[in-house]
């Protein structure tokens, strides 16, 4: 029962800075979610792989909430979200293939470079010039492909790439955060579909669950996300979310850096 208390609060955790800070979850669950996996003594050589799955499941309940709270303001193009979800599902179908054969330190690493670099787009917070026009079918596949693997290889929802892409494609910052938000649920539909698939034959996963999916995990962090995801939401109008940012990439420093020397050692 402690360790669900402890997917609890860390859920909450993750659904009040994924509400504060418009950023997937999964850049906090998955560090936190592999030093309790490893805690619980869980196959060493699939807990990097179970965290990653876990997280990606959870984001399906978070994104949800906040694709309707979006459309709701009008601020999500229905055309491309549309346009780039064959090549979402393609990416995520690929990236968790991809996943299934880096062993758990290759991707530990890779993570970890993918979050510092994700804490040195929050403490530049630097947004591109619009220099361009939205690309056609082919191009928004290409670009929804790349994305979607990226996406399933590190477990997030998509924003930090989507959203720098629309606004250098002369989308406004409302849209670009709405339709990312929207694209977040085909990533993390497409994503969890692909560790549930990968990890279907692995015999020396813990019980109860789905592929790289724990379910214990995923029911108690996705209560508490879907509960504390509105609160950061408010209280980006209340707080000084600019030195928050800050401290938030720090967070994410330490705790990749922390994952850095996990995997190394």
């Amino acid at each position: 029962m402690e360790w669900y208390a402890a997917y609890l609060l860390l859920g909450a955790v993750a659904g009040f800075l994924a509400g504060l800070f418009g950023v997937g979850g999964g850049l906090v669950l998955v560090p936190v979610l592999l030093l309790m996996f490893d805690a619980q003594h869980f196959a060493t050589e699939h807990i990097m792989h179970l965290a990653l799955g876990t997280s990606m499941a959870t984001i399906l309940f978070t994104s949800l909430s906040s694709m309707r709270k979006h459309h709701q303001l009008g601020a999500v193009s229905w055309q491309i979200v549309r346009n780039i979800t064959p090549g979402i599902l393609l990416g995520t179908a690929i990236g968790a293939l991809t996943a299934s054969n880096i062993p758990a330190q290759g991707l530990g690493m890779f993570f970890a470079l993918f979050v510092y670099f994700a804490a040195g787009q929050i403490l530049i917070d630097k947004r591109p010039h619009a220099a361009r026009q939205l690309p056609g079918l082919s191009g928004m596949t290409g670009f929804g492909t790349l994305t979607g693997w990226i996406s399933s290889l590190v477990s997030i929802g998509g924003g930090t790439l989507v959203v720098p892409f629309l606004l250098w494609c002369n989308l406004p910052i409302r849209n670009a955060i709405g339709t990312a938000s929207a694209i977040g649920f085909p990533i993390a539909f497409g994503g969890t579909l692909g560790y549930i698939t990968v990890g279907a034959n692995i015999q020396t996963l813990p019980a109860p669950h789905l592929g790289y999916v724990y379910l214990p995990a995923l029911f108690w962090i996705a209560l508490a996300t879907v509960l504390t995801a509105p609160l950061g939401a408010r209280a980006v109008h209340r707080l000084n979310v600019g030195v928050l940012r800050k401290l938030f990439a720090g967070l994410l420093l330490v705790l990749a850096t922390k994952l850095l020397f996990k995997v190394l050692s």
